[in-house]
């Protein structure tokens, strides 16, 4: 379980990484990881994490799209005890592209990533426009959701369960949760922090080490990478 970092403080002492998730990655020379947040039953992985939206349309490819969903089928089997997921993917355009009207990545990237999964077994439906994805009548029919970008997915988790969401790294080989949010250094020594997402990080990792525990299974690649 890791605390806040910041940023800007990481950048001026030139470190090269953007956060925990990535140096974590070059710690455990692990090759694929994706950000996750956890709360309750919302499960929201990110495709892209910490990159500028205006640079994103320089990284958005098929594998960009496909790694989340496997990892959080992963998650979701062996972590969560959910023997057959159902994963809902999002559109990255407005109403998922209203077939090519909106934008053409929903046809030329997120589909064929979602058929790359449907063919490993994976049950995977979408894409899905944003704008109606976390309704609760939508997110019933889902086990985790995939996001294209961090405030897509970051946004309803937060309004959700700020105090209380998780981050949960996913593609490690270890067990990995921190609080959903930054250092707060505007309000550091003035008794207003709210500890809530810290300790529910903290109950996560227990409660996710026990289920491991409890049910232990072939382990997946996520978990062996």
């Amino acid at each position: 379980v890791t605390g806040p970092i910041s940023k800007q403080a990481w950048h001026l002492a030139r470190r090269r990484f953007m956060g925990h998730t990535d140096l974590l990655a070059r710690r455990f020379e692990a090759r694929r990881v994706t950000m996750s947040f956890i709360a309750g039953a919302l499960r929201v992985a990110l495709a892209s994490d910490h990159v500028p939206l205006f640079e994103l349309r320089n990284q958005f490819t098929i594998g960009l799209v496909h790694q989340p969903i496997d990892l959080l089928n992963d998650a979701l089997r062996d972590w969560f005890g959910i023997e057959r997921p159902r994963i809902g993917v999002l559109g990255l355009n407005p109403h998922a592209g209203e077939g090519g009207l909106l934008g053409d990545e929903e046809t030329r990237i997120i589909d064929p990533a979602i058929t790359m999964a449907r063919n490993t077994g994976i049950r995977v439906s979408g894409p899905i426009p944003a704008d109606t994805a976390f309704t609760p009548e939508s997110l019933r029919r889902y086990d985790g959701i995939v996001a294209m970008y961090h405030d897509q997915g970051l946004i309803p988790v937060k309004m959700k369960a700020f105090h209380r969401a998780v981050n949960l790294t996913l593609g490690l080989p270890v067990l990995r949760t921190s609080p959903d949010h930054g250092t707060a250094f505007d309000i550091a020594g003035r008794n207003r922090a709210d500890a809530g997402s810290m300790r529910a990080a903290i109950e996560l990792a227990i409660e996710l080490a026990s289920q491991r525990l409890a049910a232990p299974r072939c382990a997946s690649p996520a978990l062996n990478t």
